[in-house]
């Protein structure tokens, strides 16, 4: 098990409310995830903010674009001092390639770089609808093989998936996996509950957790918990 497997994600409209729940949680039990509309909210002040609190913060941006342009914003990113962000593979060979070949450049501690393959909103009739003639797992494992020959560090999937990413990839290969619900925590409106140490077992380096932690009454409390049961 990798040292701090918990991502939390920070789903939160502001930079004040992302900065008071941070405030109840400690960088010794997890990371942090920044996504869209919180990074849109409270821009790159917000991401420097957590990283001198102590805390590895993973810029979920999913960035696609033509390749000078990706370089160039995980060249941004990496400057920020961030410990993870991603791409989207369907950029291409060359889009990743850019991205990794910036990154090798930055001085200190360089950023994972990992690539999403295909967005779990999707099904087969999504992908047939955009000229994706294969199924979605036929997709996602050609796009994380492709995601590794390009010298990417891993790729974000769902715990369906990891099984078979585990057994074509090799196993320093990072999977990031969202969607997780410890067994006491009602599913709200996901469709396949995955609890974290399922998530572990099947093959995940990386549990990304939001609800459950974010809305529970002791966040800190239950961020505990779902740390001691996975080491124990």
């Amino acid at each position: 098990m990798h040292e701090r497997p918990v991502i939390v994600a920070l789903d939160f409209p502001d930079a004040s409310s992302a900065l008071e729940f941070a405030a109840r949680l400690e960088p010794s039990l997890c990371r942090l995830k920044v996504g869209f509309e919180l990074f849109v909210a409270a821009g790159p002040a917000l991401v420097e903010q957590l990283v001198n609190r102590g805390f590895d913060v993973f810029l979920d941006l999913k960035f696609h674009d033509i390749p000078n342009t990706v370089a160039a914003a995980c060249r941004a990113a990496a400057g920020l001092g961030v410990w993870m962000l991603n791409l989207h593979a369907g950029g291409g060979a060359t889009m990743m390639q850019a991205a990794r070949e910036a990154l090798d450049t930055v001085g200190g501690r360089r950023p994972l770089l990992i690539a999403v393959t295909v967005l779990t909103s999707m099904d087969d009739a999504d992908l047939n609808s955009v000229g994706v003639e294969v199924g979605a797992r036929e997709q996602v494992l050609r796009l994380a093989r492709l995601t590794h020959e390009c010298g990417l560090d891993g790729v974000v999937c769902s715990a369906a998936e990891a099984p078979d990413l585990r057994v074509v990839l090799p196993q320093d290969f990072v999977l990031v996996t969202p969607g997780i619900r410890p067994a006491d925590v009602d599913a709200g409106d996901q469709k396949r509950v995955v609890t974290p140490n399922e998530a572990l077992r099947i093959g995940a380096d990386y549990l990304v957790i939001g609800r459950p932690i974010t809305r529970a009454a002791d966040p800190l409390g239950r961020l505990q918990a779902i740390v001691s049961n996975l080491e124990a």
